[in-house]
């Protein structure tokens, strides 16, 4: 059996944010979701995680509808909910009511079980100038690695 390997990533999370602890959460997905994901139409760009009588939920996730669903499709924009042990959401819920910590997601995936997963991190924001340093460090990667190339 092929394995399908969806990997979303949410590239503008590790550039907005420095990313400090990472967790794999299960989402609660209703009829068509998991076909429109499985075929890799979904994104994360504003995405984020929010907490609601103590449940972990996300927010700003667009899963398209699917093709081939009926009447009985999904809601695109729809806030999903997260699926963690109980005492990793009572550590984050606790984290992020610290100042300047919050939860982004940055990759949704299928499991090799076949599961719908999204990686999430707690993390802090950046400040302009800690995003200046970041490009300019990746510039001098990319420099460093043309160099290495050509010898």
């Amino acid at each position: 059996m092929a394995q399908n390997k969806v990997q979303i990533r949410n590239r503008r999370a590790t550039f907005d944010y420095e990313i400090l602890e990472k967790y794999i959460a299960g989402i609660q997905l209703s009829g068509t979701e998991i076909k429109s994901i499985r075929g890799g139409h979904a994104s994360l760009p504003d995405s984020f995680c929010y907490f609601n009588n103590g449940e972990l939920w996300v927010k700003g996730m667009k899963v398209q509808e699917y093709f081939y669903g009926t009447f009985n499709n999904h809601a695109p924009e729809r806030e999903r909910k997260l699926l963690l042990h109980k005492k990793e959401l009572y550590k984050l819920e606790r984290k992020t009511k610290e100042s300047g910590l919050t939860i982004v997601p940055l990759l949704l995936f299928i499991s090799d079980n076949g599961y719908a997963k999204l990686e999430i991190a707690l993390a802090r924001g950046k400040k302009e100038y800690d995003k200046r340093e970041t490009l300019k460090e990746k510039d001098a990667r990319r420099d460093m690695d043309r160099v290495k190339k050509h010898f």
